[in-house]
């Protein structure tokens, strides 16, 4: 096995797939939410195990997927042909 190629000897690099990211982005949040919602049931066990942060980073986590599905859907928008 070489570890090094020359370019004359380089295939070229296989096209980009295109992915949904929304349908990851969607699951992702999904979790978080059941996630959050645990945690908010399970609120006195957490405190006192000490890991009462764990519903701030839920909270954060679906925030930030929330804006994530923002994005993905303004730049889908901005990348379709205009159908004039």
């Amino acid at each position: 096995m070489r570890l090094w190629l020359s370019e004359s000897e380089r295939r070229p690099d296989p096209e980009p797939v295109r992915a949904d990211a929304r349908k990851a982005l969607l699951a992702g949040t999904a979790g978080w939410i059941v996630a959050l919602g645990l945690a908010l049931a399970f609120r006195e066990p957490l405190a006192e195990a000490g890991i009462a942060w764990f519903i701030t980073a839920a909270a954060i986590g679906v925030g930030l997927g929330i804006v994530g599905l923002v994005v993905v859907q303004l730049r889908r928008r901005r990348a379709r042909p205009d159908r004039d």
